[in-house]
Order: structure tokens, then C-alpha cells, then sequence
């Protein structure tokens, strides 16, 4: 089963998708987009890494190339989020540049085949106006393109607003 959770800033999108896992039986992968760069963020994923542990997580990082994630057996996957791997795959370097969208639905697809239970949170797009500066609206029509993409793919489509999960396609488990 695929599920797109969405929602905003602080939206309880992350907590939701997390219960959603924890329903499912074991293993849990916690699939990690977030790039590391300073002291502080490495902290911070050290912190979420031993809050999940808690929680029967194995987790997996991939900032970029999620097509090359190979989960060691099937079971539940939490990809938290969409929004921090289209940015990485778009401006990092190493990342696919323009292809970033192709790029994630391929992984995405591959992902989902390896997984009994496929979570992925992503961020809403274009709730907050249309006029963006520089290279927003670049990042903005990737992740849109994705999350469209996804959403058609989805079993399920929830959006969390305020901590309460609106459901657009599918029901809850």
C-alpha cells in the first residue's frame, strides 16, 4: 500500500505518517532525506535516529539517488520528506539538476516495489502565494510535479491540517 501524507509547516503531517507506521508490523524503515552539514544537524539526526530506535525504526539515509535504496527485507517504509530530497536532487551537485522529478518518481517506484507499506510525507505547494524570488518556483514545480504524480500513483492521499488528517483518496487504516 502507497500513502501520501501532506500537509504544511507544523502541520502534525510527520507525527501522522509516523502512527501510520507504527500500526504496521515490523521492520520499520525510516527513510532520511535530510543532507547533513554543519554540527548541528548532524546532532539533530542523532537525536531523531535514537528516538526512532526507540520505536523499532532501522534507519536508512538517502539525501539523493533514492532509486539506489535496497531495503535488506519487505516491510514498512516511512520517506520523511519529499520537499528535502526534490531541494537535494535539484541543487546539489551530485544531484539529477533538472531530471529530479523523474529521478524521485523512479525511486519512488522502486521503493514502493520493495515494501509491503510505502509512507511518504511531502509539503504542500502553492498554499502560500505565487510570487516567489529567485529559483523557488524552480524547486516549487518539481516537488508539484511529484507530489501530482504520487498522488495519482497513491492508494491513499492524506492531508493533516491543525494535527487532523483529511483523507482525498482512500481511508484510514
Amino acid at each position: 500500500m502507497l500513502t501520501l501524507v501532506l500537509g504544511g509547516a507544523a502541520s502534525g503531517k510527520s507525527e501522522y505518517a509516523e502512527a501510520l507506521v507504527l500500526r504496521c508490523g515490523l521492520p520499520r524503515y525510516y527513510l532520511a532525506t535530510m543532507q547533513v552539514w554543519d554540527a548541528e544537524c548532524a546532532a539533530r539526526v542523532e537525536k531523531h535516529r535514537k528516538m526512532r530506535a526507540a520505536k523499532q525504526f532501522e534507519t536508512l539515509e538517502c539525501p539523493l539517488h533514492l532509486e539506489t535504496v535496497h531495503l535488506p527485507r519487505r516491510g514498512t517504509a516511512l520517506l520523511e520528506d519529499l520537499g528535502n530530497l526534490t531541494a537535494n536532487e535539484l541543487y546539489d551537485p551530485a544531484g539529477a539538476g533538472d531530471a529530479a522529478a523523474e529521478h524521485i518518481l523512479q525511486g519512488l517506484e522502486s521503493l514502493a516495489a520493495q515494501c509491503e507499506n510505502l509512507i511518504v510525507v511531502s509539503n504542500e505547494v502553492f498554499s502560500g502565494g505565487a510570487d516567489y524570488a529567485g529559483d523557488t518556483d524552480r524547486y516549487l514545480l518539481a516537488l508539484a510535479r511529484v507530489n501530482n504524480a504520487l498522488a495519482a500513483r497513491a492508494d491513499a492521499v492524506v492531508r493533516v491540517v491543525c494535527g487532523v488528517p483529511v483523507y482525498y483518496k482512500g481511508v484510514e487504516k
